[in-house]
């Protein structure tokens, strides 16, 4: 079975859903080919309850629909996913569900993409044949948990962030958050809350959204400086609480390493308290038993790794058109990141988040129209 179209979009995430809205506005036949049973699933299926946003609105829109005035600053995910129902609906974007995609690869000859997918349900494998190829799978395609030594004698509960719903079902376990960045430390307050005995390794917190703000009107570097500053004004010196403040600002972090920073929902008041143990790195693993780097030894119940995420790109894409690593990453920075060879694009990849995706989708979309219409 064979189907043939202008574009292939893999995956329904809000990369993929934004990259369609904005081929829809400019009459370009578009096919979104998703594994699971809805667009959006991490949104939907895989997300905290106490999620939100972690930058403001205005930099978390997609592409030719704002939020509306009266939605708070920092959107929450029943919010975010009720806006991403009213995008999907308003432009019409119509996505293929339970199609996993085994394949993709260039035809020379016919100078077109063919992408092998399997129906879920029906096991009926079909062939969508395209000009332009889109990898919207993005950075977070897959939940990484790193190699810990001995994890696999851990007597306890062990789970990704993205099996994360509440701290409900761990009353006054003893949790263990490994690593802390916005998914740690939301979790780890989350926890605390729920009465769980938390403990984590975190980063420093920075004021990141008066950081995005500067940048409008100011150098980055500048802008960085200014967030360090305000923030060891705000937070003070949090080194004896065990909390390492990093020697570059967020954003040039974000920029250079896509490492996120954090922005704190409440978690340092708590650490400060005492509430929330901070730890050093994970020496090894011993039954229930968990040694540290500092020496430390400590039993737990439960360790939640929030530990981020990794693509699967070079799973299933059999050429790469020049545009991935081996990790399955742009091998060019943002913003030369999204554009490969013989209309090849990926969207999702820039270490940016929504505000990233908003502009390669319109990047993609603007690119495409301009050789589909020199035609």
């Amino acid at each position: 079975m064979k189907q043939e179209t202008i574009v292939v979009i893999v995956r329904a995430g809000p990369a993929g859903i934004a990259t369609s809205a904005c081929l829809n506005l400019l009459s370009i036949p578009n096919i979104v080919l998703e594994m699971e049973d809805c667009y959006a699933s991490l949104w939907q299926k895989k997300a905290y309850d106490r999620l939100k946003l972690h930058l403001a609105k205005n930099f978390c829109q997609l592409p030719h629909m704002p939020f509306p005035l009266s939605a708070p600053t920092f959107v929450p995910k029943n919010m975010f996913v009720q806006y991403l129902k009213n995008y999907v609906y308003h432009f019409n974007v119509d996505p293929l569900y339970q199609r996993s995609v085994e394949s993709a690869w260039y035809d020379k000859s016919a100078q077109k993409w063919v992408v092998t997918a399997q129906n879920n349900v029906s096991a009926l494998v079909k062939e969508y044949v395209s000009e332009f190829l889109v990898v919207g799978t993005g950075e977070n395609s897959e939940g990484f948990i790193p190699n810990v030594y001995g994890l696999d004698t851990f007597k306890g509960l062990v789970i990704h962030s993205s099996d994360y719903e509440n701290g409900k079902t761990f009353g006054d376990k003893d949790v263990l958050v490994v690593g802390a960045g916005n998914f740690g430390m939301e979790i780890a307050y989350d926890l605390c809350n729920w009465g769980a005995q938390t403990s984590v390794v975190v980063r420093s917190p920075e004021l990141v959204q008066l950081g995005m703000y500067f940048l409008k009107y100011i150098r980055c570097t500048i802008a960085d400086k200014m967030v360090l500053v305000l923030s060891k004004l705000l937070y003070g010196d949090l080194g004896r609480f065990g909390i390492q403040r990093p020697l570059k600002g967020p954003i040039l972090l974000k920029k250079e390493t896509g490492i996120s920073p954090v922005i704190d929902v409440g978690t340092i008041s708590k650490i400060k308290t005492g509430d929330i143990k901070v730890m050093t790195s994970i020496k090894d693993i011993q039954g229930d038993i968990i040694k540290f780097t500092n020496g430390q030894e400590r039993q737990f119940d439960a360790i939640v790794f929030a530990t981020g995420f990794k693509s699967t790109v070079r799973k299933w894409l059999k050429e790469d058109g020049g545009l991935f690593n081996e990790k399955g990453m742009p091998k060019h920075k943002s913003p030369n990141h999204w554009k490969g060879e013989n209309g090849l694009y990926c969207v999702g990849f820039a270490s940016a988040g929504l505000f990233g995706i908003s502009n390669d989708a319109k990047n993609i979309a603007s690119d495409i129209f301009r050789i589909v219409d020199g035609k």
